[in-house]
């Protein structure tokens, strides 16, 4: 009988050790996961239009846009990481043009990357980064035997050191006075036109200046959500007055747990890019997207 109770003793021994021990790692797995936080977005909207005896015209076609947004963020004590991802990539395919490509409508490879150490509850001295460039290559239609962009043509690299102010996970502001700017094109045949703002037969470029990026995020109602951006580059070397912008909205218009509208803005300003309009003006101007589209959309978050 003794023996019966001491090996009673010592299973209920092992098993509150075993119980504390379990205890211990879900409360450092649960820590682990406060201290990260991960997001990430995935949609894939179309349209398609077809037309028999349409008095009014049209072109039958088909268009699909598939988007990947990503983000995620570290926070413990004095440091905080955040990092953010978003791909796109869609076309259109007339469907009454046999024999020609898809052409795209969407073209867009974005990844940014801040590490901060915390110097008061909402200040951080922090070193940004950020890389742009596209996957596919682009034409300007209806000419599509001339490539006028391709994949690290342009690309764009930036890396600051500054200041990064945190109010919370949706608003953060960061600034620069020390900031680098390369921007590559690695095509000669773009290279050699000097496009992009590179000199002619160059493949990179590179500024040094001033840099600023704010960040906005909010959920406007219930199933509806806005993800902005706005980057300003002022290069102290070549027109300092002339200010780079890239900025974006993008409103998510959640109808279930699967399917959502979108609608997606793009501004962007470069005062060394000349582009030729349709007037055969050639010279700086200001370039501007909208997307629009409904479909289906995953969302994933810890």
């Amino acid at each position: 009988m003794c023996c019966k109770n001491k090996s009673f003793l010592l299973i209920l021994l092992v098993f509150n050790i075993f119980c504390v021990k379990a205890q211990k790692s879900d409360s450092l797995e649960r820590d682990s996961l406060k201290i990260w936080k991960f997001k990430s977005l995935y949609s894939l909207s179309g349209t398609q239009s077809s037309f028999v005896n349409w008095n009014a015209g049209g072109r039958n076609n088909i268009s699909l846009i598939g988007n990947v947004t990503a983000s995620a963020d570290y926070n413990k004590e004095k440091w905080n990481w955040s990092s953010d991802v978003s791909l796109a990539f869609g076309g259109i395919k007339y469907l009454d043009d046999n024999g020609v490509n898809l052409q795209k409508t969407d073209d867009k490879i974005d990844l940014s990357s801040i590490v901060g150490m915390r110097i008061s509850k909402r200040f951080l001295i922090s070193i940004n980064s950020g890389f742009k460039t596209q996957f596919a290559d682009g034409f300007t239609y209806p000419n599509d035997s001339i490539a006028v962009s391709k994949f690290m043509a342009p690309g764009y690299l930036n890396l600051a050191l500054g200041t990064d102010y945190i109010k919370d996970g949706n608003f953060s502001i960061f600034g620069s006075p020390f900031a680098a700017k390369t921007t590559f094109v690695l095509d000669d045949s773009l290279s050699q036109i000097g496009a992009f703002g590179v000199d002619k037969g160059e493949r990179v470029r590179y500024e040094f200046g001033a840099f600023v990026k704010l960040k906005w995020n909010a959920k406007l109602m219930k199933n509806i959500s806005m993800k902005s951006k706005i980057e300003l580059f002022s290069n102290y070397l070549n027109n300092p007055e002339n200010i780079d912008i890239n900025a974006s909205v993008a409103f998510v218009f959640r109808v279930n747990s699967l399917f959502s509208a979108t609608a997606q803005w793009n501004l962007v300003y470069d005062d060394d890019i000349n582009i030729r309009d349709r007037n055969g003006n050639f010279g700086p101007r200001t370039q501007f997207k909208s997307v629009l589209g409904i479909g289906i959309s995953y969302k994933l978050e810890n």
